[in-house]
């Protein structure tokens, strides 16, 4: 299967960053289930297409 690549001119800012890697992190874990909290417009969708990147 092809690895995903997002093609964005965005980078990750602020928190998102450390949410990428917290979730990244979890999943090499093995943990099952993880909550990512955001308000409206905070890129949490932008976050987790940089999760399935990584």
């Amino acid at each position: 299967m092809n690895k995903f690549v997002l093609k964005s001119k965005m980078t990750p800012k602020g928190d998102q960053p450390g949410a990428i890697d917290a979730i990244v992190k979890g999943i090499q874990k093995g943990e099952q289930f993880q909550t990512m909290l955001g308000v409206t417009g905070s890129g949490k969708t932008y976050v987790m297409a940089k999760v399935a990147e990584a």
